[in-house]
């Protein structure tokens, strides 16, 4: 597989990719290049549907331009731990950040929190992240209250009694069940608007089946983070192929509620 910088060429290929409406796995395979590298090229250069390759390449140009005049003119940059390529390690972070922003997250809370995902310890003070992502404090200090706020991130002070910023495991867990809780919470206020527009009435049917598909998201979500916990805390163990999803006590995972309607026997279509 390729490596390095996508080429004028890659670019136009990548915008009639997206012209044609091909998903961005499809375009990474005709170019042999990682999904990664194209969610990334496409987000960071004005997203699916703004994404001009010429544009997109001028911009790269200028953005490796500014990294070289901004290069320390010193000695070397210390290597990375593990023996790390530092400029693997950088795109890695480019591209993490750039999924989480995806999701609907703020740039700056998305740099903050892919920048302590990807360290060794998890975690990092506030002028640390300064240093890392050449911000500044009050911009570190916003994203991390946001972070907080959600549950992704937790404080606790030093032996130096500085203040340090956790991502650990059970903070996937805790966001999961926050996550859980805010749409149940969804839920009960969904379905006192059914009370107060009255069963039966066009919007009430509206809000009912908005209540119950959010309730049945809510429960699965709180049933997988519960199921999925453990592994949080293990060591992946050798790659055998198999998925580490767990499954329910009885070995297969649990069935989905019957929804009102629905017949209860087992048949169904062959």
């Amino acid at each position: 597989m390729p490596g390095g910088r996508l080429t004028q060429q890659e670019r136009q290929q990548v915008a009639l990719g997206l012209a044609d409406g091909l998903a961005y796995a499809e375009i990474a395979r005709r170019l042999d290049r990682p999904t990664s590298t194209i969610t990334r090229e496409v987000m960071r250069n004005g997203g699916p549907t703004g994404y001009r390759a010429d544009l997109a390449h001028r911009a790269t140009e200028r953005r490796a331009h500014r990294r070289r005049q901004a290069a320390p003119q010193g000695p070397e940059a210390p290597p990375q731990s593990h023996g790390r390529d530092a400029e693997a390690v950088r795109e890695y972070e480019e591209t993490f950040t750039t999924v989480i922003m995806q999701s609907g997250m703020s740039k700056m809370m998305s740099r903050v929190l892919a920048c302590l995902c990807i360290s060794d310890a998890g975690s990092l003070t506030a002028a640390e992240l300064v240093q890392r992502l050449q911000v500044s404090p009050a911009s570190i200090s916003k994203a991390i209250a946001f972070l907080e706020s959600q549950g992704l991130v937790r404080r606790e002070r030093d032996e130096r009694r500085r203040e340090r910023y956790i991502v650990d495991d059970d903070i996937w867990y805790q966001s999961m069940m926050a996550s859980a809780r805010s749409t149940a919470q969804l839920v009960e206020t969904t379905r006192e608007g059914v009370r107060v527009l009255g069963p039966g009435t066009p919007a009430a049917i509206r809000l009912e089946n908005i209540a119950r598909f959010l309730d049945f998201v809510s429960e699965s979500i709180a049933r997988a983070a519960e199921q999925a916990r453990d592994i949080l805390h293990a060591k992946p163990g050798p790659a055998s192929g198999q998925s580490d999803r767990p499954e329910a006590e009885s070995g297969t995972v649990a069935a989905e509620p019957k929804r009102d309607g629905e017949p209860s026997g087992e048949g169904g279509e062959g």
